[in-house]
This record gives C-alpha cells, structure tokens and sequence, in this order.
C-alpha cells in the first residue's frame, strides 16, 4: 500500500472521512446531501461507527468518532480500530486507490492511518491464489504526509516481523533466518554479524549448544546494529530475542495440540528484527545492539534429554528438568554474552511461558527484571501508547530457590506455581546490568483477526520499542 499527498479527493475511486460533526461533514461537501439525516441518527446514539455511503461519483466512507468516556492512550487505540473496520468496508467493496481526509486532530488522524495501515497484512506466501486486498494507494493530506513517513515504516517493520512469525520452519530454518536478516539489513541500513556453529562452539555457548543438539539443522548466533552518527547513547541498549524456529518441546514432547503454531516460537527474535529496521530506517539517534540465538528444538538421536547438566557461555553449570524450558537456556548465553557491551540497559524478549500466557492471554506481556522503577514506568508507558501493554508480575527473591539445583549451580525449571516469575529468575542469573524480560508468549500470535492484528503473528514488541527507544527514556 503505497502513501501519497492527495491533489485532488475526486481523482480516488473512494474517499474516507473522519469526523465526529454532522457540519464538517455538511462543509466538506463529500457526502450526499440526502445521507444527513442518516448520519445524525447515528451521530445521535454516540457510538464509534463506519458507514458506507455510495454515490454516483465516488464511494464514500464517513468514520465517525464519538465515544466520549475515553481520552489519552485509550482514545488513540480507539480510532485505530475504528480504522481496521474502515478498511475492512472499503476492501469488500474492492477498493483500489483512497483518499483519506478529517477534521480531527493530526495526531489522532495519525493513528487512524496507523491502523487502517496495519489492517493492510496478509501472509498468502504459500497460497495458490492470491487474496489480497486491492488498496493499491492512500492519498492523504499534504501537512500530515510528512509525519505519516515514520510511522509507515515501523508499521512496516512490524511486518517483517509478523511474516518472520508466519514462515513456517520447512523454510526459516535457523540459517534462513539468518540470511532473512541479512538481506534486511541491505535494505535497512544496519550491520549484522552472523556467528555459524563452530564459533558458536568456540565461544562455549553451552545452551545453545545444547538445545541444538537434537537437530540436523545447525544453530546461528545473530548480532544486529544500528548506531547512528549522532547516537545520543555512549552505552548501547541490547535487545536479546528467543530464536526457537520450532518448538517440539524436544523430549519432553509437546502434548495435547500445544505443539500447533510453535513456528511463532521465535517472536522475539522476530521482534528484535523489525525494532532494529524500524530504528535503522528512521535513522533514530541511538545506539542499539540486538542478539539472536537461533536454533530448532528437535527429537534426535543426540538430543538433551531430562537430567543432563550443561555448561553455559559464562560458565554456569545447568541440571536440565525439562527439555520444553528451552527458550531460557539459549537467552542465557546471549544475556551472558551482552556483558561484553557494557550496556545501558537489556531488554530481551521471548515466548517463554504458559504461565505468563494464562494471566495475560494475547492482550498482553508479562514484563519482570532489575531495572528501575522509572525504566520500567517508560516502557509501560510505551506500551499504552502503541496499545501493547505490559503488566509486571511477582519477582521476588524467593523465587530464586525454586531453581536451585542439588547436582549443579543451577536447574532450568521450578515449580509450575509462578513459573514466570522462576523463568524471569533463571535469566537473571545471567546479567549484571539493568535488565527487563518481556514474556510475548500470548500476544505473539493471534488464531482469528483482532481489530488491526490479522490471523497468525502480531509483531508485537516492535512498535512499543521503538515508541520507547526513540524518546530516549531509558
């Protein structure tokens, strides 16, 4: 879907109107004189709604925005819905080419666009025909266009993530994924550094090693970059993403239809990837570091198995409990490995529980770690901007015994009462910096569309980085 400045709303075949006044509507001149009274009865019961009003000359769409118990942030996601039913009524009507215009406030037609643009998904990669919608063009007014370029490209940033989501692991193998962040850091701006197996042995990465072992298909260790010229940063932010291409549960096999959709396994790596792209191609003064341990978690002839003890990139010795709490194991050695950064902050995220899904289902992330308390209120304000919310759960000390271990330093798995919060203590083991763990395990992928959000991955994490990142609040 292409962005342009309008010239003329008549030379679109469909025009769309963002009002919450019958006047405006009245001056615009857009709508059909005997659409009034059809308006105001809507109008009158103060309710958000879409209607489509065709003429001889143009469809039209009116998008009215009346609803006034909200303000703020939850404003602000109010019109991005309501753009995703526009663009829903203006794609069954095939639509080609629109103009979008209103009266209201140019942040909140902002987000109008920014939704109506994020609707615009689709994965149809392996369909036999193609049923993608035809808005091939958006018009819109000359004094928004410019502030409208930023914001389409972390829309398009998320998806790069949604479809690395969708991929399934016939194609993005580790390796695949690898080359998939190659290319996009061609066309992106930012450098990337791919670490193949042997290094990664060299390096002792002992839980990626480890968690690989039941592959055929090796592993891939990814550094990302972006560091602008004028980086307002002397201390990187590193962004640690879970790369399980596909989740088995190794051993400790997947049950009960649980192992469906375990291609969304490596949501964070996804959304460490279109983060980057995102501040790569708004050329964002900031210094960000992202690291991607990338593997599958197969059944093998070599795989690890309950009871083994591995020995981590730092050294640390790990009783392994369970072969499905893998996604901890491979952030380990990367949280380990971002000591060598001196980092101003880690943030990493990851699918890594049931627990955190259960509480929060895919309306939210579980957020815990050691940073301030003022860090944290940033990113949880970051997350009501961009409607991806956080909520921080238990991280108390006590936690920390659930994963001692008696045959080594520590065990990868403790009781399933506040398995997130035990999860969030393994990781933390691994850092001696300020440090968030972001748990996407419900809001990575969405079976059935939701608003803005199309069946399969979200991108999640993408947007609310960079909304955090970009202010610099960290």
């Amino acid at each position: 879907m292409q962005l342009e400045i309008i010239n003329k709303p008549q030379q679109y075949s469909a025009v769309l109107l963002l009002t919450s006044d019958i006047q405006s509507i009245k001056e615009q001149k857009i709508v059909p004189t005997s659409f009034y009274a059809y308006i105001e009865k809507y109008i009158s019961e103060g309710k958000n709604t879409c209607l489509l009003l065709p003429s001889e000359e143009q469809l039209c769409v009116v998008a009215l925005v009346l609803e006034e118990k909200k303000d703020g942030a939850a404003l602000v996601e109010s019109y991005r819905r309501l753009a995703s039913k526009a663009f829903g009524l203006l794609t069954k009507e095939k639509v080609a080419d629109l103009a979008i215009v209103g009266d209201v406030e140019a942040h909140y037609l902002c987000s109008f666009i920014e939704g109506f643009y994020l609707s615009s998904y689709r994965f149809e990669k392996y369909k036999s025909t193609s049923t993608k919608e035809v808005i091939a063009r958006v018009g819109v007014q000359e004094g928004l266009y410019e502030s409208l370029v930023p914001i389409v490209h972390v829309c398009e940033a998320n998806f790069v993530a949604r479809t690395l989501v969708n991929e399934p692991v016939c194609y993005l193998t580790a390796p695949q994924l690898s080359q998939e962040i190659q290319v996009l850091s061609q066309t992106h701006g930012f450098t990337v550094d791919i670490l193949e197996k042997q290094q990664i042995e060299d390096l002792k990465m002992g839980g990626l090693l480890a968690v690989n072992k039941g592959s055929e298909v090796p592993p891939t260790f990814n550094i990302l970059e972006w560091k602008a010229e004028d980086a307002k940063n002397s201390q990187p932010v590193v962004l640690v993403g879970k790369g399980v291409v596909y989740d088995t549960g190794g051993y400790d096999l997947k049950t009960g239809g649980h192992m469906s959709h375990m291609k969304m396994d490596m949501g964070g790596a996804a959304a460490v990837v279109g983060t980057v792209c995102a501040l790569a191609k708004n050329e964002v003064p900031i210094h960000v570091i992202g690291l991607i341990p990338a593997t599958d978690n197969r059944i093998g002839p070599n795989g690890l198995v309950s009871d083994d003890v591995i020995n981590m990139y730092d050294g640390t010795t790990v009783e392994v409990k369970n072969t499905d709490a893998e996604g901890r194991l491979i952030l380990a050695d990367a949280l380990a490995y971002a000591k060598k950064y001196t980092p101003a902050l880690v943030i990493d995220l990851a699918t890594l529980t049931g627990a955190a899904m259960r509480v929060t289902s895919h309306y939210g992330t579980a957020m815990m770690g050691n940073a301030s308390k003022e860090t944290k209120a940033e990113l949880m304000s970051a997350g009501e901007n961009v409607h991806e919310r956080l909520i921080e759960f238990p991280f108390w000390e006590e936690f920390e015994d659930e994963i001692k271990s008696d045959v080594a330093d520590i065990k990868n798995l403790g009781n399933p009462a506040g398995g997130a919060s035990t999860a969030g203590k393994f990781l933390e083991h691994f850092t001696d910096y300020p440090w968030i763990h972001l748990d996407i395990a419900g809001p990575a992928f969405v079976e059935k569309p939701y608003h803005y959000l199309t069946t399969g991955g979200t991108g999640v994490g993408v947007r609310l980085l960079y909304d955090f990142l970009s202010k610099g609040n960290f």
